[in-house]
């Protein structure tokens, strides 16, 4: 008997959005969430105590990373992921499979796995389904993601094709895996470009019944139109029982505009490492906190925000920190983008059931549709 429950708790009547509840062995989730990503397991400059005060209920931790270092064999010894790094909520790690088409210039793929380079020191390593899926078992993650195979969104249609398939391929032998009652274990729909594609994809890895689905392959370049018709293309062929995943989405107008397309769940890097280049997320658009105006500013990073950065510091001194290379600065942005997304969703739940989405999403679109262009 699994330990992992999902229950759609309410259906917006004028969207595919829904409101939902994850039960996991480390506690209950609301959806739609975001997770922040912790690749090493860790969220850059922020502690579990600070997660928590955010409001974070669920993280990331990436499969690729810490098979490299310090090994999961060691973290196993520590008595899994959740006591190695202090985080006592639930835990989602993703296959690796991105980082290893991403990161590995030198890489061998086929239908047993993939063949990569170490980041670190150029060893040789070997990914097949089935040690992937050990290796997050061992981890002790609740939600464990399968390998896909992630090709560019420039390639050839036949270069989707041939992922796609062999991405099912790896799933069903995923899928054979006994697994354990405390994880759950996610399929991932690919197809690249292609809405056909896509929708064999979802169908087919629906088809598997996993315990949720990751709409994988998307957010890495292509045009916004392009990435919210494949996602559209993707939710409309998967279960509407099981929670959805768009994997590598975290700028706001992205997660409203997703969420009004069925999706659940959401992850990226992308308000960690923005924060420590100097941007935030504000209720006016983003910030670069790096910029001249702001040297005699005695204002909080957003006035309608209420997270410890903006109740406590001015960007004047947010600014010389950051200028002076001051550490404290890197935390100070993070837990406000996070906080500021936190309360995004905290917004988007109420809205749902209000029946306010599209005003909502309308009204994101005006302060960041034009500034974010044409890409998510």
């Amino acid at each position: 008997m699994s330990n992992f429950f999902f229950q759609i708790e309410f259906k917006d009547t004028k969207s595919k959005a829904r409101l939902g509840r994850i039960s996991t062995p480390h506690g209950e989730v609301k959806t739609p969430l975001f997770m922040p990503v912790g690749s090493k397991g860790a969220i850059k400059t922020l502690s579990s105590e600070d997660l928590k005060e955010i409001g974070v209920e669920m993280i990331l931790s990436n499969t690729y990373h810490l098979y490299l270092r310090p090994g999961h064999e060691l973290i196993e010894r520590a008595g899994g992921l959740h006591r190695f790094m202090n985080w006592e909520g639930p835990i989602l790690t993703d296959s690796g499979g991105y980082q290893v088409f991403s990161l590995s210039r030198l890489r061998r793929v086929n239908d047993e796995g993939v063949e990569f380079q170490s980041i670190i020191d150029g060893s040789t390593h070997f990914f097949s389904p089935e040690l992937v899926i050990e290796i997050q078992q061992r981890l002790g993650a609740d939600i464990i993601m399968v390998l896909d195979e992630c090709p560019s969104y420039e390639a050839e249609e036949r270069v989707w094709k041939e992922a796609t398939l062999r991405t099912l391929r790896w799933a069903k032998r995923s899928k054979e895996i006994p697994k354990k009652s405390d994880e759950a274990v996610f399929g991932i729909v690919q197809g690249g470009m292609s809405e056909k594609l896509r929708r064999w994809s979802a169908s087919e890895t629906a088809a598997l019944d996993f315990d949720g689905y990751g709409i994988g392959g998307l957010s890495i370049g292509e045009p916004r139109e392009v990435t919210l018709q494949m996602v559209e293309a993707s939710t409309s062929s998967l279960p509407e029982t099981k929670p959805r995943y768009l994997m590598g989405v975290g700028d706001p107008l992205g997660l409203v505009e997703a969420i009004f397309l069925g999706v659940d769940m959401f992850d990226s890097a992308l308000p960690t490492r923005i924060a420590r280049g100097g941007t935030v997320f504000t209720s006016r658009g983003k910030v670069n906190i790096r910029n001249s105006q702001h040297k005699e500013s005695f204002k909080p990073l957003d006035e309608n925000c209420s997270c410890y950065t903006c109740r406590n510091f001015t960007r004047a001194y947010l600014r010389h920190l950051y200028l002076s290379n001051e550490v404290l600065s890197l935390r100070l942005l993070t837990y406000h983008n996070l906080f500021y997304l936190v309360s995004l969703l905290e917004k988007v739940r109420k809205a749902v059931r209000e029946g306010t989405l599209l005003r909502l999403k309308e009204e994101l679109d005006e302060v960041y549709g034009k500034v974010e262009g044409k890409r998510l």
